[in-house]
């Protein structure tokens, strides 16, 4: 049997025309390693885009690792070609690229759909995928309309969720074993959507995914890259999202990877005050060059097309939003100013093609202070659909980072969110960039005794998922991880199953259920009508409540009170705006003493009947006593007719 010919995948003049406008969104399927056949021959057709290269040739298994015996053919597009007979699937190989300087360079395949294990740096050949995708219904139920749909992000590294040191030294678990495990897991606690970090290939574990060199290989730590398709498919069978963390900012300068790749700076700027990120010791991607928006662009179409991702969280836009970013020396732009117009284009750009092309959704991982990143009414109008709200995450840590006695001083860091949180399309996180590098773990970081620590966790999940925005956690702070993530090792599992803990674990679980299951907790977008504080002065007592309503009523409405201080209040009034019965249905207290899970938590508890006295600028009130660190959730009044 032959293989499809190798002219469908030669580079053409037209592949050249897209490939310079900056328009070929599927590049990938001419530059790379394809399996094809030639002259009556099966074998590969191996191309490689190097304008700037005196000679490149293919190295690889096949020929014993000569650098000389398999010459490439240039072309007139910068783009050299050359068909090997019997290489197949498996064979790994490399490029010998003698640049524009005269040195030869071993380079892997930019465009490679799998690589070694490191510490091996090699492309492997690879065919085309055996999967038999079984997640039609879920695909067709998707669309890019999600502003009204819960979106609650469980952010996972697969090689330290969980580890079997029996298959192999580094305890890896292959992706259709952690399959079934994850997904079961996901559905149990009621998150909506898995976010996967360190997906594409790298060499370094502890750079956790974000240093890539094969921005096309799913890295093989976990298996091959249908290995990772059965992944995908079998969250969607379950109904659960896929989010997959990208990164178009930057790449390491490894030896094999991008950088210098043909002697010249070919996917970096050639300017040396924009040529890296000196912070990172990282390249910066020439967002101007049309032939590398190609191949981040058709990168980005690769993983949404092939894979099945739903959407794609982008790294670091803040450095591609900035000339300045990071750096003390910078190059201004032609206004003069810091923006990096290309950057923005680029963003622009891609944001605009992802929307046309595909269904799948757009994040923002951005520290910037920019406007107009989701909102297209005013700012730069950059296109993503949602941004990661730092700022909150950052004032909401700092806050319960304070000892009690001394929050009276920072009250504001947590009213603060609500002046702009319907400014964007926000996502509020909590990821794993809190719970590295000295920072303690999400338990650890509240002063006090251990039963306060996680008292104070509970009340900041609940603020978490009753305020507007999506909502975003790292593995392993569900059950109050006691320690930092390391990649190196299992987030502590056996937590899971200790009461305090566990107490923290039912607790979440409890209110992402009701986060899912009332729309007035996830349909909020950009509607500031959805909020509503109560009471956001009361700094002496360290509490806080606000109602969360339809935009048109307070039909299916939620009070919610939040106690940051390890003080019991007793008989608390908070006003309300209607009479009647309000019916609590959650605290941070009812998994407290639990023995069998979630049958042990308080039921039927007695409505409250709301009085008419005036309380918080409202004509009635109701009255609760409020234990330490006591977090409640209210459903409005009940009809009694």
């Amino acid at each position: 049997m032959l293989y499809n010919p190798s002219s469908e995948f030669r580079f053409t003049e037209f592949d050249y025309y897209l490939f310079g406008e900056g328009t070929h969104y599927d590049i990938y399927k001419k530059l790379g390693a394809h399996l094809c056949s030639e002259n009556g021959q099966n074998g590969t057709l191996f191309s490689v885009w190097a304008p700037g290269a005196k000679k490149v040739t293919v190295t690889c298994d096949n020929n014993y690792w000569d650098t000389e015996s398999c010459p490439m053919q240039p072309t007139p597009y910068g783009v050299w070609e050359l068909f090997i007979p019997d290489v197949y699937p498996g064979c790994k190989y490399k490029f010998a690229v003698t640049g524009a300087d005269g040195v030869m360079r071993r380079k892997a395949d930019p465009y490679a759909f799998s690589s070694e294990l490191r510490p091996n740096t090699a492309s492997v050949v690879t065919g085309p995928s055996g999967h038999n995708w079984e997640d039609g219904e879920y695909m067709s139920s998707l669309n890019q309309n999600t502003l009204e749909r819960p979106i609650a992000i469980y952010e996972v590294h697969l090689g330290s969720w969980k580890k079997d040191y029996r298959l192999n030294e580094d305890g890896f678990l292959n992706y259709r074993a952690l399959a079934d495990q994850l997904a079961e897991y996901v559905n149990y606690m009621g998150f909506t959507h898995v976010e996967l970090i360190g997906i594409s290939e790298h060499p370094l574990d502890a750079s956790w995914g974000y240093q890539v060199t094969g921005f096309y290989s799913p890295t093989c730590r976990y298996g091959s890259p249908d290995d990772f398709r059965y992944l995908v498919d079998t969250l969607h069978k379950h109904n659960i999202g896929v989010i997959l963390d990208w990164v178009p900012a930057h790449f390491p300068k490894d030896d094999f990877g991008l950088e210098n790749f043909d002697g010249t700076p070919l996917y970096e700027y050639g300017d040396s005050l924009r040529a890296e990120y000196p912070e990172w010791g990282t390249n910066a991607f020439d967002h101007g060059k049309n032939q590398v928006q190609c191949f981040l662009i058709s990168n980005a179409l690769y993983w949404i097309n092939e894979f099945h991702i739903d959407a794609l969280r982008v790294d670091a836009v803040a450095s591609m939003l900035y000339n300045s970013f990071a750096r003390s020396e910078w190059r201004p732009n032609r206004y003069g100013g810091a923006d990096n117009l290309e950057g923005i284009a680029f963003l622009q750009k891609l944001n605009k093609v992802i929307k046309k092309e595909t269904n799948a959704v757009m994040f923002a991982e951005d520290s910037s202070i920019m406007e107009g990143i989701t909102s297209e009414k005013k700012g730069v109008a950059l296109g993503f659909t949602y941004k990661w709200n730092l700022g909150w995450m950052h004032d909401t840590l700092e806050y319960i980072e304070k000892d009690p006695i001394y929050r009276y001083w920072h009250h504001y860091q947590i009213t603060h969110s609500a002046d702009y949180i319907f400014d964007e399309n926000y996502v509020l996180v909590l990821s794993h960039d809190e719970v590295v590098h000295l920072k303690h773990s999400m338990a650890e970081k509240a002063p006090g005794n251990f039963m306060d620590k996680l008292g104070i966790l509970k009340t900041l999940y609940t603020y978490m998922m009753t305020f507007p925005g999506k909502k975003l956690l790292f593995m392993g702070q569900e059950f109050a991880e006691d320690r930092e993530w390391s990649e190196e090792r299992e987030i502590n599992w056996s937590l899971a199953s200790v009461d305090n803990h566990r107490d923290v674990m039912l607790s979440l679980r409890s209110l992402l259920h009701i986060y899912n299951s009332y729309p007035v907790l996830h349909s909020d977008a950009g509607n500031p009508v959805t909020f509503e504080w109560v009471n956001n002065h009361d700094t002496y007592r360290s509490t806080f409540s606000y109602i969360r309503r339809n935009p048109w009523n307070y039909n299916s409405a939620l009070l919610v009170i939040l106690n940051f201080a390890p003080a019991f209040y007793s008989d608390y009034n908070c006003g309300v705006p209607v009479p009647g019965y309000y019916k609590r249905i959650f605290s941070t207290y009812d998994y407290l003493q639990y023995k069998d899970g979630a049958d042990a938590a308080e039921k039927d508890i007695v409505p409250i009947t709301a009085e008419k006295e005036a309380c918080d600028g409202y004509d009635y009130r109701i009255t609760y006593n409020m234990r330490p660190y006591e977090s409640v959730i209210f459903e409005f009044p009940i009809n009694d007719n």
